[in-house]
């Protein structure tokens, strides 16, 4: 029977506690060598360029960037380096941003010991691994995109000059102006926009057209979602993350 590969793991974390609780955890694991760790970004690049781990666990915010960030300029360098965000938030938007960067993986500090063990061997087998909760959050603000699109579509071209002007921040007078309509009829569209997006206010509108445009100018690739989680112990230190 041939010998298991040793999966080399870099970790990078701002906070001590939680880096020694994952470190501690992977040693568990025979089969998993934690080779270098950092909390800061610019540190953990230069070291992860240096020693090519087989993946690199990354925090999604630290002090000094992202774990986003670091995927993205470590992978532009080498391919072969999987990046795995560990993160406490479940933001569709990180998520996303994540794929884009080349990560093949984002789970929840949440997830129990025996999970990320079992999640760290499937990215450095060339699969992906995203938290089911954060995943159904991503499909949920992808459906909502499209059914925002189609409202968007189906809208006079007059409507949709308002909309986007509306996104780029000006008011009801200013679209007036430019648009050489009263201003009450510039409300009048803006109110019936706003309702038919199901929208309560115009800063929403904004938002939404600038998650349109991005959703435009690149798909997500698409990735493998575990349904269930391996049971197992909890990550020490992981649960709540202090300040």
């Amino acid at each position: 029977m041939p010998e298991e590969k040793i999966i080399r793991v870099y970790l990078v974390d701002d906070h001590e506690v939680v880096r020694r609780g994952v470190a501690s955890l992977l040693a568990t694991d025979p089969s998993i060598d934690v080779v270098g760790e950092s909390g800061s970004a610019t540190v953990a690049l230069r070291e992860i360029l240096a020693l090519r781990p087989d993946v690199a666990i990354l925090d999604a915010n630290l002090a000094d960037g992202t774990g986003v960030d670091i995927c993205r300029e470590m992978r532009s360098v080498d391919p072969n380096i999987k990046g795995l965000i560990l993160t406490s938030y479940d933001d569709p938007d990180a998520i996303s941003s994540a794929i884009l960067a080349g990560a093949s993986g984002y789970v929840l500090k949440r997830i129990e010991g025996n999970s990320l063990i079992s999640g760290i061997k499937l990215v450095a087998g060339g699969h992906s691994l995203i938290d089911p909760t954060v995943a159904s959050r991503v499909v949920e603000q992808m459906e909502l995109q499209r059914r925002s699109l189609d409202v968007i579509c189906e809208l006079t071209p007059q409507q949709r000059k308002i909309f986007f002007l509306i996104a780029e921040g000006m008011t009801n007078r200013q679209i007036a102006e430019k648009l050489y309509l009263a201003e009450k009829t510039v409300k009048n569209h803006v109110t019936g926009l706003l309702s038919r997006l199901g929208l309560q206010h115009r800063t929403q509108a904004a938002l939404l057209a600038v998650r349109l445009h991005g959703s435009e100018a690149s798909t997500p690739a698409p990735v493998a979602v575990p349904t269930t989680a391996m049971p197992g112990p909890s990550l020490p230190g992981l649960a709540r993350r202090v300040g």
